[in-house]
């Protein structure tokens, strides 16, 4: 355990939650409306909020969604690009890919404008050979001409690079001598991988948000250090690690998904504690629902996320998918009469009715208050209410008049649509991963999740809900238990008899070095030092790959053949052993473990009570497929160790509600956490 206290907050679309573990594993929680203006100002909000002496405090892991609102919002910096004459358009050409695979409707805005986007005379070969020089000179002309177009950033990217960085590297140092500031991206330090467009996206993703991440970190570690913090700040990237907070600008396209990522490193910790390893993890919030896949307690990593259309970002992530339905998601009835829910959000300002701050749309969370498994006097994030009845007239005049519903009808109507949405997203999930969702169970969180999540397992035929104990504060409780980790990648596109082991071996042995000295350069205590091996490989003539698992950085050629043949057969059911196979990339992932930190007292063991019935805070009135039934309330913090509750019940604590429905049966195990064996599949 560390000396001082530890804190981790993560920075929602709605919320900003915080959670602090000190030297003696008590835990202190905060959560407090996230401020899109600056995000910082919620940060700040939420340490005030939970009573944090920043002078007591050795570490801050901080979850951000800087990136990626940037991103998918295009609020991004003036960028520009220089690359191998010719190739100016490979960034807008892409994958001849359409928005609507089966219309012609649709529309791609790329990164980097056109007339940003210059070219010099250079090239090299796929095997990295020189063909033309470098024309030097170009490039400073270019770098001058981007400058005097008001460019704050710049991406070099030329041809091949990833086969030989050496005309790309001189470029970089060309235009840095030239460039007033360090936001100059060369393709090949932050991605050595083969394929032009998605190289060239990525680098341009982290070119153009890193200006606005190095802002936002400074002026946050200055607030902090102002308040008294003279402790270390990491911040959480999309591979559910963790990187300097000195250091994480200049890879910025790997914090996108930053948020996301640590709720499923929380989801796999909390997993393995409570010898449940296989999970779907279902991250409802505010604004969206995210869904990721958990095996052995190892979350899911992928090179192939592509946040929207036409935008891959190829630098390893948690693969997690995300649907437009939140708690503040709005429901209406668009021009052929239909209801839809999403993906348009209340956000958190003005935030859903009830929230009681002008809100004038009916949401998600509206319609749970209207069903009666809601209400926002219990939870912590809500300062203000609106009265029920004012609900019910929203949902009235906006739904019900229009579908011919009363005002609980259509609310009913809205969670049975956003059930069907985030069931959708669950399946599309677990069947493109090759997993069927009866084998899994389903890990419950984010403010919003644990109130749909037994209705989601019977849709899906899931067995088995787990509630963790903070299920609405389990992204900041990710960034708390996750490790440092930084991931390498080099494409060799090689078949294998054109490949030496030696070859293989020395790519290992330059990543690990690398990953290494990052390790030394970040002052944080870890317990050990793990690695964790890989190639992406595929048959020549397929242009899908598969990621092979190795456990040594020195292995035998037949074996890693005789493995990838295995997870071929395990992926496609077919043996393919008269075909060419090749290694495409070259993975290594270096791992500082942190100390593990006591989930057991996130729930204070002191606030229990010995008999359930002393944890009951009345009983109202639900409704459940069409009919009101009386359910008793409990209070969550008050439950007993090992209590048992059968549906229909609502369990309340500060950040979430519990939903069982009728027939239910939900039990508490050693660390406060709720498994619930769903009622009828």
């Amino acid at each position: 355990m560390s000396k001082g206290e530890i804190i981790g907050i993560d920075v929602g679309g709605t919320f900003t939650d915080l959670v602090m573990i000190d030297h003696q594993g008590r835990v202190r929680l905060a959560k407090s409306p996230t401020t899109p203006e600056n995000q910082a100002y919620g940060v700040l909000a939420a340490l005030e909020q939970g009573a944090v002496k920043l002078t007591q405090a050795d570490l801050i892991v901080h979850g951000t969604t800087t990136t990626t609102n940037a991103v998918l919002e295009r609020k991004l910096c003036k960028t520009g690009l220089i690359t191998t004459f010719g190739f100016r358009d490979v960034l807008e050409l892409g994958r001849r890919t359409r928005p609507q695979a089966y219309g012609m409707k649709g529309n791609f805005r790329p990164i980097i404008p056109r007339d940003l986007r210059l070219e010099v005379i250079e090239r090299m070969d796929a095997q990295g050979q020189v063909v033309t020089p470098l024309d030097e000179a170009a490039v400073v002309v270019s770098a001058k001409q981007l400058l005097a177009l008001e460019c704050e950033a710049v991406v070099i990217h030329f041809l091949h690079s990833y086969a030989n960085p050496a005309h790309e590297a001189l470029a970089a140092k060309i235009v840095r001598d030239i460039w007033p500031n360090a936001f100059v991206v060369a393709g090949h330090e932050l991605l050595a991988e083969s394929r032009e467009y998605e190289r060239g996206v990525t680098a341009a993703v982290s070119a153009s948000v890193q200006p606005l991440l190095e802002r936002y970190i400074a002026s946050l570690r200055h607030e902090l250090a102002s308040a008294g913090f003279g402790g270390e700040m990491l911040v959480m990237n999309g591979n559910g690690g963790m990187v300097s907070a000195s250091e994480v600008s200049k890879e910025a396209a790997k914090t996108v998904m930053s948020g996301p990522a640590s709720g499923v490193i929380a989801a796999a910790a909390t997993g393995k504690a409570s010898g449940i390893v296989n999970l779907i993890t279902y991250d409802m919030g505010g604004t969206s629902t995210d869904v990721a896949l958990i095996r052995d307690a190892t979350p899911t990593v992928s090179s192939e996320i592509e946040v929207e259309y036409a935008l891959p970002i190829h630098v390893p992530m948690v693969d997690v998918r995300t649907v437009g339905a939140g708690g503040g998601s709005i429901a209406r009835v668009n021009a052929a009469g239909l209801l839809e829910v999403g993906p348009e959000s209340a956000g958190a300002d003005p935030g859903p009715i009830c929230y009681g701050r002008g809100g004038q749309e009916p949401t998600i969370s509206d319609a749970n208050l209207l069903l009666g498994r809601f209400e926002t006097a219990n939870m912590q994030s809500i300062s203000g209410q609106a009265t029920r009845e004012r609900v019910e007239l929203v949902f009235q005049e906006k739904l019900g008049n229009k579908l011919g519903l009363s005002a609980v009808e259509a609310a009913a109507a809205v969670v049975r649509i956003a059930n069907a949405k985030m069931a959708g997203a669950i399946r599309m999930v677990s069947i493109s991963l090759g997993a069927d969702p009866r084998d899994f169970a389903l890990f419950a969180f984010g403010g919003a999740g644990p109130l749909h999540a037994s209705a989601l397992a019977k849709e899906l035929g899931t067995p088995t809900v787990l509630v963790p104990a903070r299920p609405g504060l389990a992204n900041a409780l990710g960034c708390v238990l996750a490790d440092l980790r930084h991931d390498y990648v080099r494409t060799l596109n090689r078949p294998f008899d054109h490949l030496e082991a030696a070859e293989l071996h020395s790519i290992f042995m330059d990543q690990i070095a690398a990953g290494e000295e990052m390790l030394d350069r970040e002052s944080v205590d870890i317990q050990e030092r793990r690695r964790v091996y890989s190639v992406d490989m595929q048959y020549v003539g397929q242009s899908h790959i598969l990621r092979v698992s190795l456990d040594t950085d020195q292995p035998e050629m037949g074996e890693v053949l005789k493995r990838f043949r295995a997870v071929y057969k395990e992926r496609f059911r077919i043996e393919l052993e008269g075909i060419q196979a090749k290694i495409v990339n070259v993975n290594t992932s270096v791992i500082g473990v942190r100390p593990p930190l006591d989930l057991s007292k996130l729930i204070d063991p002191a606030g229990r009570m010995t008999a359930l019935a002393d944890a009951q805070n009345g009983q109202r009135r639900v409704f459940f497929d069409g009919v009101w039934l009386q359910a008793p309330i409990y209070w969550r913090d008050k439950l007993p160790l090992n209590f048992e509750i059968t549906g229909p019940a609502i369990v309340e604590q500060m950040d979430t509600t519990v939903l069982l429905e009728p027939g239910d049966v939900a039990k508490g195990d050693a660390l406060g956490n709720m498994i619930i064996r769903v009622g009828v599949l």
